[in-house]
Parts: C-alpha cells; structure tokens; sequence
C-alpha cells in the first residue's frame, strides 16, 4: 500500500504543476480580450465609413460596371480566403472554423464553380496539408496580434486574382470565413461573400448607413470618374474588411482560448480532490494494516506468554 500512495502524490504533484500551467494561459488570455475588443473596436468604424463610400460610389454610379462589383455570369471561379490560428489550446476554435470553410467551398463546388483556398494560420495548413488537398496561398505567424498590414498583403494577391480574367486564373467572386467575436462566451463561425458587390445591394448596405437619424441619401458627382474612384476605394475595402475579419478571429482566439484553460483548470483542480481523497484512504489502510499487524503480533505474543506458563 504504501507504493501506492507513492504514486498518489506523484499524480498530485504532476497535475498541481499542470493547474499553474493553464491557470497562467488562462490569465494571459483574458489580458488579451481586452485589448483584441478594443482594437476590434476601433477598427469598426473605419471599415464602416469606408464600406458607405464604395458604396455611394455604386449607388451614385448605376451604369457603372467595375470588375469588382460586376457580377459574372456565369461565375466559374471562386476564392475562399479561411482564417484560422497559428496556435492550439484553443478547444474546437480552429475545427469549427475549418468546417465552416469546408461547407462554403462545397456550395461554391455544388453551384459548379471551381474553387481557390487561401489560409492564414498553421492550423489551416496543417489541415489541408494532411489531407493533400491544394492550397493556392498561405499565410502564417500574425494570428494573435494581426496589424493591418497583414491584412494589406492577403489582400493583394486576392485583388490581383479579381481583376484578372478566369481563363488565365483569375476569380469571379471572393468569399471569406473566419469567426466573429460576439461576447465573451459567444464566439460564431461566419461565411461571407466580399466581392463582387452588386448594385442592389451595395444600395441597400449604402441606405442603412448614410440614413442616420432620417436624413437622405446623399449624391455625389465623380472627379475624373466613378472607375477611378472605385479603382482606389474597392482595394481599401478588401483591407479593411480582411483586418476587421482577422481582429475577430484573435479576440475569438482569446476567448476560445480562456474558456478551454478555465475548464482545464477545473478539470486539474477535480482530479487533485480525487486523487487527495484515494490517497487518503491509502493512508488509512496502511494505518489500519499497521494496527492490525501489532494488535496481531500482540495477541500472538501474549499467547505464546500464557502457554509456557501453563
């Protein structure tokens, strides 16, 4: 019994060591929401602003047909830009995202369209690395502390792959998933279409941003041309978009990461109880064996006694 409760405490030791461990990443991780929502936060607006002005742009421009806000027709390729993390300790984060990626690239293949993947974190890589299917470009190493040019340079290649024709490997559409930090406790995996924008609804995302508190739309007249100025916006859109899209996804990192350390800390703080309490009963049966090995010895002893003075 007692190499038993040997092992008992070694057990103790190990996952008390281990509960420092996740007690620590679970710190760290909440330190890091708060600023991840506040850059969050702060880049809201810009992209809210920037989103209005393309689409004034669109809806002052009806007869405009830019490459990237003309539907194709029919639209044959397709891009999915999937962002995921470099890091794991995250619970389910990067699965439920890659499910979320491998669902929107099978409508796009079920509407018949080919499909480009583009990642950003080692665990999208690993992902599609593993299973040998085709990655057309990754990205890797920003995930938790994303800037914006990070985000400048996935978009480059994305727009670059827009304004060329689809017979010399260019993409009709740019759709993009990743997840959207709600709370705390709440953390959604999104499937968004980017770009092309469509005149219809690029009038409507217009109308709910620029009718605050009532007030029309407004017009405008474009100096040289609405082309241009669309030439010049759309590539500032894309950005925004994209580092909005990543702030999301590493305050949604944080926080998937908080919750799986916090519940491993939990989980470390029950088997310490679990393993105290066997190795307390350990001890109380190496106690009772004890007692019982002199109770018997002395009972012997006292029998041996009585029979030589008989």
């Amino acid at each position: 019994m007692g190499s038993q409760l040997r092992v008992y405490k070694r057990r103790i030791r190990s996952v008390s060591a281990t509960k420092k461990i996740t007690r620590a990443m679970e710190m760290i991780a909440a330190s890091r929401i708060v600023k991840a929502q506040r850059r969050v936060a702060a880049s809201t607006p810009y992209s809210d602003e920037l989103t209005a002005a393309v689409a004034a742009v669109a809806y002052g421009s009806s007869e405009l047909r830019h490459p990237l806000t003309t539907e194709a027709d029919p639209a044959r390729r397709a891009a999915v830009l999937v962002i995921t993390s470099d890091r794991g300790l995250a619970g389910g984060y990067s699965a439920n995202v890659l499910k979320a990626g491998e669902h929107l690239t099978g409508e796009l293949v079920a509407e018949g369209k080919e499909v480009d993947t583009y990642l950003v974190g080692r665990k999208g890589v690993a992902y599609y690395g593993f299973r040998e299917r085709p990655v057309t470009q990754s990205w890797t190493g920003f995930t938790d502390n994303p800037t914006y040019a990070d985000a400048k340079r996935i978009a480059e290649p994305l727009i670059e792959a827009l304004e060329r024709d689809t017979d010399e490997g260019g993409v009709d559409e740019l759709h993009i998933a990743y997840t959207e930090f709600e709370s705390m406790i709440t953390q959604t995996p999104v499937e968004r279409r980017m770009l092309p924008l469509t005149l219809d609804s690029t009038a409507e995302e217009s109308a709910e941003v620029f009718q605050r508190g009532g007030q029309p739309h407004p017009l405008y007249d474009f100096e040289p041309s609405g082309e241009q100025v669309l030439d010049a916006l759309l590539p500032r859109y894309v950005e925004s978009r994209i580092y909005n899209a990543l702030l999301q996804a590493a305050a949604s990192k944080h926080a998937a990461t908080r919750r799986a350390m916090k519940s491993a800390t939990d989980n470390a703080e029950e088997l310490i109880k679990s393993f105290t309490r066997l190795a307390n009963q350990a001890r109380q049966a190496d106690i009772t064996q004890e007692i019982s090995e002199i109770v018997g010895g002395a009972n012997a002893l006292a029998d041996a006694t009585a029979g030589s003075e008989r």
